[in-house]
């Protein structure tokens, strides 16, 4: 098989980016799905808001990935579902696994948009037994929102990310009462007034808490969570794991591919170019995690990008600047590689905190202050800082200035 530019993952960055890319007149677009339904973890949002940004329309997840996948295949692109990509290889050529069997794609570009998953207990490193109905957010709604399944009635919720309170809608909407909901930190991660959510459905929050142990033969029927008045144990039947997003990167890895152990993403340069030749990235693959509109324009970003690399109208990735991250406020920044503007360029710098934090963000080269902007943020929430169009090949350093 052949194309001009393939894409992995049909969620609404690698949509986006086919969408646009077919517009600009490439006529052979494949997106690569390994779901049987294109559209991306908004499948399995039964919530809103979605769509504003791309539709002018307030759409449910379900409805808002059907207007992507329809947008997508109006202007020609073809979405092969129930088939996954296997291997990266130079050229770019990929190794598919599709219902035929196995076949080989080559491209002239390839745009990986695999997204991002949740940690599972082990990553967590939450001891205890091995029952059953101990889930993600994600597995969650597409138990209940794509096979009508009720998992469980009263699960604790661990963590208190955006998706955290999403988690809790989710479960109001299945009828499954979650007994508590727990964070290890000492404030609610996502933004305000969501910390008034729990109250509203009657589910006690628990701050400064940690679940150290899970317990129940066949199904849950106990957790430990140790607090600041000590250790307790409560009932239940389930264990919702949410947020602590992690890049879906298992292919990067296999190809060799540089990455960025802070952002669990790819190394990318200022045009989400990877450091193989014809690679790209886009969407919460670079990071863990952005809403699907981010996503989206990520999406259309890339696009640029890549029909710029196609005609050759992109500088080359070896003369950019590589970004230092000085002090330990800031857990990550990227790109990680910065260049001269160009069509597709991320026109600012993203970055997150590895703790609640205020000051001066500052980027310097050759020790002049080259963007600032000041913040007052707490750690997982999206910080931006504008850059300027023309830097130049000498280092970047990103620090944050608590004084000022």
């Amino acid at each position: 098989m052949q194309a001009d530019v393939a894409i992995i993952g049909a969620g609404p960055a690698g949509l986006a980016a086919a969408t646009v890319l077919a517009r600009l007149g490439f006529t052979q677009v494949v997106v690569i799905e390994r779901e049987a339904q294109p559209g991306g973890i908004p499948r399995h949002c039964g919530h809103s808001p979605f769509g504003m940004r791309e539709f002018r329309r307030v759409l449910r997840g379900p409805a808002y990935a059907d207007r992507l996948a329809a947008a997508a295949r109006a202007v020609g692109v073809r979405i092969m579902c129930d088939t996954t990509a296997t291997a990266l290889l130079p050229g770019p050529v990929l190794e598919l696994s599709t219902p035929a069997g196995i076949a080989q794609l080559a491209a002239r570009a390839v745009l990986l948009a695999t997204g991002t998953r949740e940690s599972s207990r082990i990553q967590r490193m939450i001891g205890g037994q091995k029952p059953g109905g101990i889930l993600t957010l994600g597995a969650l709604q597409g138990m209940v929102h794509l096979n009508g399944q009720r998992p469980f009635s009263r699960p604790v919720v661990l963590g208190t990310e955006l998706v955290s309170f999403s988690a809790l809608l989710t479960c109001r909407q299945a009828g499954i009462h979650p007994v508590a909901m727990v964070e290890p930190g000492c404030n609610v991660i996502a933004r305000g007034p969501s910390w008034a959510l729990p109250r509203l459905l009657g589910v006690p929050l628990m701050m400064q808490s940690r679940i150290t142990e899970i317990l129940g033969r066949d199904r849950v029927e106990a957790v430990q969570i140790v607090g600041p008045d000590g250790t307790r144990r409560i009932a239940t039947d389930g264990v919702l794991l949410t947020g602590a997003f992690r890049s879906e990167a298992g292919l990067l890895a296999m190809a060799g591919i540089a990455m960025d152990p802070d952002t669990t993403g790819p190394v990318i340069d200022s045009f989400g170019r990877l450091d193989q030749p014809g690679y790209f990235a886009a969407g919460n693959l670079l990071r863990p995690v952005e809403t699907a509109g981010a996503c989206w324009a990520e999406g259309q970003r890339a696009a640029e990008a890549i029909a710029a690399y196609l005609s050759g109208a992109l500088p080359d990735r070896e003369q950019g600047a590589e970004l230092q991250i000085v002090g330990d406020a800031i857990r990550y920044a990227l790109p990680q590689i910065i260049l001269p503007a160009r069509p597709g360029w991320h026109d600012r710098v993203q970055l997150r905190l590895a703790r609640a934090a205020r000051g001066e963000l500052r980027l310097t080269q050759m020790g002049r202050i080259i963007a600032r902007r000041r913040i007052n943020a707490r750690p997982e929430r999206r910080i931006t800082l504008s850059l300027p169009a023309g830097v130049t090949a000498a280092p970047l350093v990103l620090t944050l200035d608590e004084r000022g």
